[in-house]
C-alpha cells in the first residue's frame, strides 16, 4: 500500500515525510482494518514531524483524523460489517483498568496509545485500530467534512466543556484554525457570544463569517471581559494576554498538546479566582457527544482537500497558518 512515512523528525519545510510502498497491516484480535478514504491534517501531526513531541520509535505513519471503510477484522470483533464507514481519532487505546480509566478519565491513562504517534495512522491506504476505539459515522456527513471532527472537533468540544462556559455567556477564542472553526459553531449553538483573537486578517474574516461578534489581535481589548476563554495557538505568550481579558471567576483552557514557554506574569492577572487549565487528549465519550452534536447542529467544516502525495506541503502551509479551516488528504 502507499503511505507517507516519517523516518526522521525535521522541519516541515524540509519535507520530512517520504512516500513509500509498505506492507498492508493485518488486524489482530479485537482490531479492525480500515481502507482509508480521507485523513485530516492536524497541528499535532506538525508537532510530531518537527520533533515537538517525542515519537517512541521511527519510522511511523502519522495521521489521526481518519475516515474509511472496514474491510477486515480480527477475532472477537462484533458489530462491524464489511464496508461500514468508520472514523478513527487520536486516542488509539487505553489500559481500561487504571485509576484514570475507571474514573471516566481515560484521556489521562498512563498506558494510552495515540494514533500516528505510537501506532501507524491514516496517511496511508490502510490502517488498523481497536474496534472499541472506532466510531460508526452518520452517512449524512461527507468524508471530507467529517475528518476534521475526529480531532479538531473533539478537542474543541472538550475544551469548551473544560472552559466551563455556560449558555449565553461570552467566550474568547485565541487562534482560529481547524479546531476553533468547529468550536465556534458549537458555542453559537449554545447561544454564546464569541470573540476571536487572531493575528491573521484572513482568519479573523473567517471567524466573522461563522458568527464571531468581535475579532481582533491577541493584545486588543475586547468590548467586554470574557467569561471563559480557550487558547488554540501553541503560543505560551498568549496566556497572560488572555488572562487580562478574562472576567473574575472565569476559566482559561489551553487546548494544545504542545505550547511554547509561558512567561511569568503578575499574580493580579490570576487573582479573582481565575483558573488556568490544560486540555489533555479526549475520551471516547467526548467523541460520541461531539459526533451527535455535529449531526444535530449541523456542523459545517470548511476544508481544503489535497492528494496524499502533497502531505509535506500541507504541513508547511499549516505551519504558516495558510489553511482556511482544516486540511484533508484524499487517499482512497
Amino acid at each position: 500500500m502507499r503511505a507517507m512515512v516519517l523516518k526522521n523528525q525535521m522541519p516541515a519545510s524540509q519535507g520530512p515525510l517520504i512516500e513509500q510502498d509498505v506492507p498492508q497491516p493485518v488486524p489482530a484480535a479485537s482490531e479492525v482494518r480500515i481502507r482509508v478514504d480521507v485523513c485530516g491534517v492536524c497541528h499535532t501531526d506538525l508537532h510530531i514531524v518537527e520533533g515537538d513531541l517525542s515519537v517512541p520509535s521511527l519510522p511511523i505513519i502519522p495521521g489521526h483524523q481518519v475516515i474509511g471503510r472496514v474491510d477486515e477484522w480480527g477475532p472477537g470483533v462484533n458489530g462491524f460489517q464489511k464496508g461500514i464507514r468508520a472514523g478513527v481519532p487520536w486516542l488509539h487505546s487505553t489500559c481500561g483498568h487504571c485509576h484514570y480509566c475507571e474514573s471516566g478519565r481515560e484521556n489521562l491513562c498512563d498506558s494510552a496509545q495515540f494514533t500516528g504517534l505510537q501506532v501507524n495512522g491514516g496517511f496511508a491506504e490502510y490502517m488498523i485500530a481497536p474496534a472499541d476505539f472506532c466510531y460508526p459515522l452518520p452517512e449524512a456527513i461527507p468524508d471530507v467534512q467529517a475528518a476534521p471532527l475526529l480531532c479538531a472537533g473533539i478537542i474543541g468540544y472538550r475544551s469548551l466543556r473544560l472552559s466551563e462556559i455556560q449558555a449565553g455567556q461570552v467566550l474568547g477564542l485565541y487562534g482560529f484554525g481547524a479546531s476553533a472553526h468547529v468550536t465556534i459553531q458549537v458555542a453559537r449553538y449554545w447561544k454564546c457570544e464569541v470573540y476571536v483573537f487572531s493575528r491573521s486578517p484572513q482568519h479573523r474574516k473567517h471567524a466573522e463569517e461563522l458568527g464571531a461578534v468581535w475579532t481582533g489581535r491577541a493584545g486588543d481589548e475586547p468590548p467586554k471581559p470574557v467569561d471563559s476563554a480557550i487558547i488554540f495557538a501553541p503560543a505560551g505568550e498568549l496566556v497572560p494576554q488572555a488572562l487580562k481579558a478574562l472576567r473574575k471567576g472565569g476559566t482559561l483552557a489551553l487546548a494544545g498538546i504542545h505550547m511554547s514557554a509561558i512567561p511569568s506574569f503578575e499574580y493580579s492577572l490570576l487573582y479573582g479566582e481565575r483558573t488556568v487549565r490544560s486540555v489533555a487528549n479526549s475520551t471516547r465519550q467526548d467523541a460520541v457527544e461531539l459526533l451527535e452534536l455535529a449531526s444535530r447542529i449541523p456542523i459545517q467544516t470548511d476544508v481544503e482537500v489535497y492528494p496524499l502525495s502533497e502531505a509535506n506541503s500541507v504541513l508547511e502551509r499549516l505551519k504558516r497558518a495558510e489553511i482556511r479551516g482544516a486540511a484533508v488528504l484524499k487517499i482512497g
